[in-house]
């Protein structure tokens, strides 16, 4: 590989793509890039993280491999690079004719093109492998890497084959791009991927530029009505984000009605008018898209304005995503989050779905009767699944360590590591490790629920809350929540029984925010000095032991990592129960935890 000064990458980006300047965590991992290190990049969302394989692309002789979860993100991605000139691109995918597929693999195989565009599901068939590894990859992409972690909120287990498709490319380098990935998720990205000593870059989680607001709702009536007008008098354009596909549609119309231009945007309407609505929201047509959450992955369109939640989302991480398509231009920008806590039942009955028992132990049981691997096909055919079903039954049994998939298809390897004498025991024990890690999969799920309603009930500084989710700390007062300057949502007042996050009782963080400024301080001030306020504040290292980062062991929930700590509290992330909230009082007085002695201070 390459070992490039600064200034060589800067000249690229300027000369190439037309960038005036790269951000200091852009050109750390571009560099480790070029030297032929895998590297694990977490950048917030319009931080640029595709800047990080397309300046090296340039260099490197060989095409890049972008594996992106998402076709309408590949298509976004890829037109960028074709509409620059920058680089060539291609896209192997199944929304494409075979004829277009053909035609692209011909340029591939031709060395005419710079950057390949795939889905995970693409890597798993070994035509696919052996006709890139033809080519000889200089780099492996992982878009979205937090979709390869089970710990991560958007866990995609077609994920889990990346590895083994990275083998059969040649073992290139990987670069694993994400949003957002606490440290136990890089951790675990880092193994899933067969990582090598990674170059491990995290440019923080913070968008400071968006305002946090919450407003809270016990009406569904008063909720909507306040989710139209507050939608209709925001600073366009804007995204609004609906629990479902009906509500997404009637807001739509609503808006319609009062002469916005608003189109919906879910699953259930037609890829090609998607393609249509996302187009026209991006050429700057559209005022308003009102979606479900398959909306928005990949937007490149940086003046969007406001983020509304007319529902509450089933985790932190997935809000986090979301109101990052917000003010990626850097100028100031509005998340709200419409909160009527009634609506947590929908998100606790998405996290509590169970896996079909039968269907696992059919397939355990058809693996287990055959000494060589099986095809998707056969198994299909044998076990009367779907393509879908089959491969949720396989990845189960995947990350239970009962199967193994390869380029030959699926063989089972036993829970234990080994195959018994009896094929009965065999199957059982591969059942029960399946469910078991289901199982543990559904209480990470709901603790990320519980964590949800946390942020949307909390009276402390709300970015302080949010960040501290990912490990990362913050000043407070922040000066650009709702509970730190004060009541900013009172628009919500005039819809029945709304309420601002912060009217009508005292807010915790505004009030510090008072002492503060009457400590000499400025509301909004400069960010040094809210720091140095901050660092008085927090407890003394020496006081307890429990600070972000320090791995902890509980005798009931196993090992954790301690995610954020303040205000009495601290949060930890359990390997076995997923989030939990914790009085540090009780935790010292009744001796709740042991910190591990190899934990990172």
């Amino acid at each position: 590989m390459f070992a490039l000064t600064s200034r060589r990458l800067r000249g690229i980006a300027r000369r190439v793509f037309g960038w005036q300047q790269l951000r200091p965590a852009q050109l750390s991992a571009m560099k480790a890039v070029m030297k032929g290190r895998d590297v694990l990049a977490v950048m917030p969302t319009g931080a640029g993280k595709s800047a990080v394989y397309q300046v090296p692309a340039v260099l490197l002789g060989g095409p890049v491999v972008v594996v992106s979860p998402l076709i309408a993100l590949q298509r976004d991605q890829m037109q960028s690079l074709l509409g620059s000139g920058a680089l060539r691109a291609a896209a192997i995918n199944s929304a494409q004719r075979r004829s277009d597929n053909e035609t692209a693999w011909a340029r591939i195989s031709a060395s005419s093109v710079d950057v390949v565009f795939l889905a995970p599901e693409q890597l798993a068939k070994p035509d696919v492998t052996d006709r890139l590894a033809a080519v000889r990859p200089r780099l492996l992409v992982v878009d979205e890497a937090h979709c390869v972690s089970s710990w991560g909120h958007d866990f995609r287990p077609d994920y889990l084959r990346l590895r083994h498709a990275r083998e059969r490319l040649g073992n290139p380098p990987v670069l694993a791009l994400t949003a957002n990935a606490a440290a136990p998720v890089r951790r675990d990205i880092a193994e899933r991927l067969g990582m090598n000593d990674p170059v491990e870059i995290v440019a923080g989680f913070d968008r400071p530029n968006i305002h946090l607001d919450v407003s809270t709702f016990q009406d569904a009536a008063a909720k909507e009505r306040f989710v139209v007008e507050r939608a209709a008098v925001e600073e366009k354009p804007g995204i609004v984000y609906a629990g479902t596909r009906r509500a997404a549609d009637s807001y739509a119309e609503q808006l319609s009605d009062l002469g916005l231009s608003a189109a919906s945007y879910h699953a259930g309407r037609p890829a090609a008018e998607r393609a249509r609505t996302q187009d026209r929201f991006s050429s700057g047509e559209l005022d308003v898209v009102v979606a479900t959450s398959a909306f928005g992955m990949g937007i490149d369109k940086a003046n969007v304005r406001f983020v509304l939640h007319a529902s509450v989302p089933g985790s932190l991480d997935a809000y986090y995503q979301e109101i990052g398509r917000a003010g990626r231009d850097g100028a100031p920008a509005r998340a709200i989050l419409a909160y009527r806590p009634q609506d947590l039942g929908l998100q606790r009955f998405f996290a509590a779905g169970a896996p079909d028992a039968d269907a696992l132990r059919r397939v355990a049981g058809r693996l287990r009767g055959e000494e060589g691997a099986v095809s998707a096909t056969r198994l299909r055919a044998d076990c009367d699944l779907g393509a879908t079903a089959l491969s949720a039954v396989l990845n189960l049994l995947e990350e239970a360590g009962a199967v193994r998939t390869g380029r030959d298809g699926s063989r089972f390897t036993g829970a234990a590591g080994t195959v018994g004498a009896s094929a009965d025991d065999d199957v059982d024990a591969a059942v029960q490790s399946a469910l078991a890690v289901h199982a543990t999969h559904r209480r990470l799920e709901q603790s990320r629920v519980d964590m949800m309603r946390g942020y949307a009930e909390t009276t402390d500084c709300r970015r302080r809350f949010l960040l501290g989710y990912f490990g990362e700390s913050v000043a407070v007062p922040c000066g650009a929540c709702g509970n730190c300057t004060g009541p900013v949502a009172e628009f919500a007042a005039g819809f029945g029984r709304g309420r601002s996050e912060t009217a009508g009782r005292p807010c915790k963080a505004a009030t510090r925010q008072r002492r503060w400024t009457r400590a000499g301080g400025r509301a909004g001030g400069p960010a040094d000095a809210v720091r140095a306020v901050e660092t008085v504040a927090r407890p003394a290292a020496d006081d307890h032991p429990y600070l972000p980062g320090v791995l902890v062991r509980h005798d009931r929930w196993g090992q954790g990592e301690v995610m954020s700590e303040g205000d009495g509290k601290i949060t930890i992330l359990f390997e076995s129960v997923g989030y939990r909230t914790l009085s540090l009082a009780v935790v010292t007085d009744k001796q709740l935890l042991a910190a591990l002695p190899d934990s990172p201070r």
